[in-house]
């Protein structure tokens, strides 16, 4: 049997209910990590995780919402205590609320931010001192094409996809040599 690249790694998946996250899960599990699931649908994320177990791989899955830094105290201990580790973020969790930019309340605009800005930072700022003191980790931030060129309709989800790019680049420069 062939070992599989990821084997006895464990990697954190926001917004990992359904869709990309989902998707990211299913194919980290499948090269054999250990993959820790969040969203804030506490219920689909479970059945995501459900269905992983089922398929032979290893998961499991807490409801968190991403803007809420006292869960990202709380999980990311979780984290360390059960498995000793962290050695991968995959920090997809995001929101789109399309409205033209005039017609954008500003409730909509905060609202987009915290969940796709804020909720990368608060990922990468308590997941990172994990990968840290293991001495490795890779982290991934989901962007979108919207974020470096711009999309109509979708001013608030393109500025905050913009700003999530440039987080990365320079997380990458100040982290990318330490893990």
């Amino acid at each position: 049997m062939t070992k599989k690249t990821l084997e006895g790694k464990v990697v954190l998946i926001t917004g990992a209910a359904a869709g990309i996250g989902a998707g990211c899960a299913r194919a980290l599990a499948a090269e054999g990590a250990h993959v820790v699931l969040t969203d804030i649908d506490g219920a689909r994320v479970q059945q995501t995780a459900e269905s992983i177990r089922g398929s032979g791989g290893h998961a499991e899955a807490h409801q968190q919402d991403v803007t809420d830094e006292a869960r990202w105290v709380e999980i990311a201990a979780q984290v360390e205590q059960r498995h000793g580790r962290l050695d991968g973020l995959v920090a997809n969790a995001g929101i789109g609320i399309g409205a033209p930019m005039v017609e954008m309340t500003l409730a909509d605009w905060r609202k987009t931010h915290a969940v796709n800005v804020e909720g990368v930072f608060l990922s990468c700022k308590h997941t990172i001192p994990a990968m840290l003191r293991t001495g490795s980790g890779s982290v991934v931030l989901m962007s979108s094409v919207a974020g470096m060129r711009g999309a109509a309709g979708l001013s608030a989800y393109s500025a905050s996809k913009g700003a999530v790019r440039l987080f990365g680049k320079s997380l990458a420069i100040e982290y990318g040599p330490k893990i």
